[in-house]
């Protein structure tokens, strides 16, 4: 079975080639290990293969790992991917870097207040549901543009752009549309005054049709770690 850094190099070049293709240079495209239900092993085994920005959905879990990691702290990036109850705030603002799935004014005011002042701005992106579904997180796109400016305003926070799970489509263009959807939210954000720079989009099956279209960010955990179970 191939080691986690073998995946790791692999995604790598899946991200290389992809930039190549897109015109875009490979420096503008953060690769985000998602690490969730893997264990302080794995995450240390990425770490030593030059990987620094790890994903967590769930509070408790990454929370137990940053204590086990705690050496690494100064050259780990925590981000939160998954969603964030309000009884949850505290522990995200004293613990995590980013936050990519604010989709409410609530939860960012909190986060604001919760922020210790020794920390940095925490980095939040608004998740966009941009298919609707009920049963999905995000704001609705024709609500993103009041949120963003609302959460922009908010001190200890730095908002810096847009993230979405968009539904598992097949072929690269059907993949397109819906970061294509994203990008295009996002640059009327920025008409309108934002400044934003990043588009949380892609994982591990479309990552290439993410790039395509903008991404900056890529989550990409399968790929790298295996698959999980849960």
């Amino acid at each position: 079975m191939a080691s986690i850094a073998s995946k790791l190099q692999q995604v790598r070049r899946r991200i290389d080639d992809a930039c190549t293709r897109a015109q875009r240079p490979v420096q503008s495209v953060t690769l985000l290990a998602v690490s969730k239900t893997f264990g302080v092993d794995a995450v240390r085994e990425a770490h030593a293969a030059g990987q620094h920005a790890f994903g967590e959905n769930y509070v408790q879990e990454a929370l137990a790992k940053m204590g086990a990691l705690a050496d690494l702290r100064g050259s780990i990036q925590w981000h939160l991917i998954g969603p964030l109850q309000s009884n949850k705030t505290r522990e995200v603002a004293e613990a995590f870097d980013w936050v990519h799935t604010i989709d409410r004014l609530k939860v960012a005011e909190r986060l604001s207040a919760q922020r210790p002042a020794h920390l940095p701005p925490l980095q939040l992106c608004l998740q966009v549901n941009l298919s609707g579904e009920a049963s999905k997180s995000g704001v609705a796109p024709r609500e993103v543009a009041a949120l963003a400016r609302a959460v922009a305003a908010l001190p200890m926070l730095r908002l810096r752009g847009l993230m979405s799970i968009p539904a598992p489509l097949e072929g690269v263009d059907a993949q397109r549309v819906p970061h294509r959807q994203l990008r295009e939210l996002l640059q009327v954000l920025q008409l309108q005054g934002l400044a934003l720079d990043t588009l949380s989009m892609g994982m591990s099956a479309d990552l290439e049709a993410a790039i395509a279209e903008g991404a900056t960010i890529v989550r990409v955990g399968s790929a790298i770690f295996g698959t999980r179970s849960g």
